[in-house]
């Protein structure tokens, strides 16, 4: 499906995977920042997909538009928005065992999950240029965090490879289900990830009032609306983009977090960070131009 994706349309998938990256990396730092005032990071998993939820609600009265999903993609749907949800359970879970450096170093092998999997999983051919891309993307992620790999936990680094698994798994299946409209994919994922938010708020910190997100409205408002945007970004992203392809472009998203943290919170970002990013970037404009050699041929 993604294979018959216009050059154009290719071009437009990575752009909007990569605001994608920066708009959920910026979400990272507002959450630290709400953590601080007593906000734990379930209670504001659940409240912003509740929102995401309540807004496609009222767009889809307003327009009065069509909530149907064409039968040869319902599975892919359900297992997109299975997938998102565990994403989050998994890594969430994966910090109370692990330092979020590592945390972050294990999930970020996605992109090279997804590069590996990808000719099993779709027509794509095998690229070992992209694999190259992806390791190159992934030790600029580990140099930009720069993990600290002492107390390691098994359950913890399980938990951060499962969530790693699930991204890759949530990917392909977005990918799948290309042709379902914007509307009805956010609502049934929504609906699917809603439940298993509560039950980790239940779990974990409790549900509190929606009058507790007062107690830091900004940094709530940014980690919501980051989240809003980075996943309406990233469906309309995977609808026009191969997952290897889109998957290497997330990989900007922990250096969009640096920089924020750097500017907002006047973290000090040292030379193994700034080389690390450039790592990154330069996978990046490296994917770019890879994907655009793999067009060529389609095209001819």
């Amino acid at each position: 499906m993604i294979a018959g994706r216009s050059a154009a349309a290719t071009r437009q998938g990575l752009l909007l995977a990569l605001a994608s990256a920066a708009a959920y990396g910026t979400n990272i730092v507002s959450a630290q920042i709400a953590g601080q005032a007593g906000l734990a990071g379930p209670l504001l998993v659940f409240y912003r997909v509740f929102i995401m939820l309540a807004l496609v609600l009222a767009a889809t009265l307003i327009w009065r538009a069509s909530l149907k999903v064409p039968a040869r993609e319902r599975r892919a749907l359900a297992l997109f928005g299975l997938m998102s949800a565990l994403v989050g359970c998994a890594y969430l879970s994966s910090v109370a065992f692990l330092p979020v450096t590592v945390a972050a170093v294990v999930f970020y092998t996605f992109p090279i999950l997804i590069v590996l999997a990808e000719p099993l999983v779709t027509r794509a051919r095998f690229s070992a240029d992209r694999l190259v891309v992806a390791l190159i993307a992934f030790c600029g992620v580990a140099m930009v965090v720069g993990p600290d790999f002492h107390g390691l936990d098994p359950r913890g680094l399980a938990l951060a490879m499962a969530a790693s698994v699930f991204a890759a798994t949530q990917f392909f299946a977005a990918s799948a289900s290309a042709t379902t409209g914007l509307l009805p994919k956010l609502f049934w994922s929504h609906l699917l990830i809603l439940p298993v938010t509560l039950a980790i708020v239940q779990a974990t910190s409790g549900l509190l009032p929606p009058q507790s997100l007062a107690l830091a409205p900004l940094a709530v408002a940014v980690t919501i609306g980051g989240y809003l945007a980075g996943f309406l970004l990233q469906v309309l992203a995977l609808a026009r983009v191969a997952p290897g392809a889109a998957g290497l472009a997330f990989c900007a998203e922990p250096v969009f977090a640096v920089a924020v943290a750097a500017i907002v919170l006047g973290e000090r970002v040292g030379l193994m960070q700034y080389a690390g990013g450039g790592l990154v970037v330069a996978a990046i404009m490296a994917n770019v131009i890879l994907e655009q050699k793999l067009r060529r041929p389609a095209a001819a």
